[in-house]
């Protein structure tokens, strides 16, 4: 027997993953893209605001590129397992270069610019589907839990760096050159992932069965979270903690006020939780052995939604001023803390998905997760119409913490059989004759 120490004894190293050549193109593409995507943002929201002089057509213009994972999600994500992967991929990133650089011509008439941002963002259901699932594929044990976590840490800071350099280009430069900017990261990234990944042929054509339409391979993919008890249970965790957990930053304006007679430190409040899942995913994802892990899932929920209760009953304890703000942040990073929670809800995931049908699952889940971090805000918006915003926040946490026991119930009950999951996808209900 070899003399080396069991896989759940300890967790990857950083060197480790980046020692798989596929993964360097993979968190390359996805740290590009997120920099230029928040970049685009910037500049296309202040372009619409100087044009229109309407905050709200300015809203809405930011909110555009959410819209496909919530319209077409789980549709368009389907491409992934359809298609080889490394197509969508590049694909998906050649088109977005040619239709950023189109919206960078200046005087583009402002309903062709909203246009094909629309259309830009359509890819990004189905390359984000694609590399998510062929992230799986090209790391092995340990080190896709420890690149879950790296990349999500990645994610925040390239959102603020994208950010910051939207600001930086229309300072100094328009809103033209930050779309140009943000078509380049699109191009290299696409050239990047050509000369790297492998060429693999389409998932699908491994599943079983005769070959199905777009909309029949969504089916399958819809079946298939709602229809095997362990995918159901882990979508069930991620999707109400997201719910509870983010519902406070639909408020976070009129809470701020409530702690303190500064609005303008929003952007704190907002900050505190992001800080604490990326220290949260540095800890648990790269000093916590994957045995450690799964056994942390709970209690990092729980974390995560008592830290919002919390933070939601300090007004009952403190004054309002300076100190009660500050504890508050305190406690919004400690829920964020319990934010890594998606690290081992991720590799549960994983390990409960065959890959042929990877890209379909990642799209119902990340729509689901879209879709319930909207919902959570405007129903703590509606909430704090008749409550105090602190009440509001307190709820959340409160009911969250009630809600997800089912789901975590659910969870440890389920048996992680990756055929199990298969045979779900596979039977009568993805396509063939039903049943009476």
């Amino acid at each position: 027997m070899s003399g080396d120490r069991p896989p759940g004894d300890r967790p990857a190293t950083y060197g480790q993953v980046f020692a798989v050549r596929e993964f360097r193109p993979l968190f390359g593409s996805y740290l590009l893209s997120t920099i230029g995507d928040e970049l685009a943002r910037v500049a296309l929201t202040v372009l619409v605001y100087q044009r229109t002089d309407s905050a709200l057509l300015a809203a809405l213009t930011f909110a555009i590129s959410y819209l496909p994972w919530l319209l077409g999600g789980p549709v368009l994500s389907a491409l992934a397992d359809r298609l080889p992967r490394h197509r969508v991929l590049i694909g998906s990133d050649v088109a977005r270069a040619v239709l950023v650089a189109a919206m960078a011509v200046p005087g583009t008439p402002l309903p062709a610019l909203l246009a094909l941002l629309l259309v830009v963002s359509l890819f990004a259901p189905p390359f984000e589907a694609a590399r998510s699932a062929l992230m799986a594929d090209v790391l092995e044990g340990d080190r896709y839990a420890v690149a879950t976590s790296l990349t999500g840490i990645t994610g925040q800071a390239a959102q603020l760096i994208g950010f910051g350099l939207g600001g930086a280009l229309l300072a100094q430069f328009s809103a033209s050159a930050a779309l140009l900017m943000n078509a380049a990261t699109f191009a290299v990234s696409a050239g990047w992932l050509a000369l790297v990944l492998q060429r693999r042929p389409a998932p699908v054509q491994d599943a079983a069965g005769p070959p199905r339409s777009l909309l029949q391979d969504t089916a399958v993919g819809l079946r298939l979270v709602a229809g095997a008890p362990r995918l159901r249970a882990i979508v069930g965790v991620l999707w109400v903690a997201a719910l509870f957990v983010n519902a406070p930053e639909g408020i976070a304006a009129p809470w701020t006020l409530q702690l303190q007679d500064a609005v303008g430190a929003t952007g704190l409040l907002l900050a505190a939780n992001p800080a604490g899942t990326a220290v949260g995913g540095v800890i648990v994802g790269r000093f916590c052995p994957p045995a450690l892990r799964d056994r942390l899932l709970t209690p990092l929920v729980a974390l995560s939604l008592g830290g919002v209760l919390l933070a939601g009953l300090v007004p009952l304890v403190l004054d309002r001023g300076t100190t009660s703000f500050v504890v508050v942040l305190v406690l919004l990073f400690v829920a964020g803390l319990g934010g890594a929670c998606s690290i081992p809800l991720n590799v549960a995931f994983v390990q409960a998905v065959p890959s042929a049908y990877r890209g379909r699952a990642f799209g119902v889940a990340v729509a689901g997760l879209y879709g319930v971090q909207g919902l959570g805000a405007v129903l703590a918006g509606a909430g704090a119409d008749v409550l105090r915003p602190s009440t509001v926040v307190a709820l959340s946490g409160a009911i969250g913490l009630v809600a997800v026991v089912v789901p975590l119930l659910a969870l440890r009950r389920s048996s992680p059989v990756v055929g199990d999951a298969a045979h779900v996808a596979s039977g009568p209900a993805a396509g063939g004759p039903s049943q009476a």
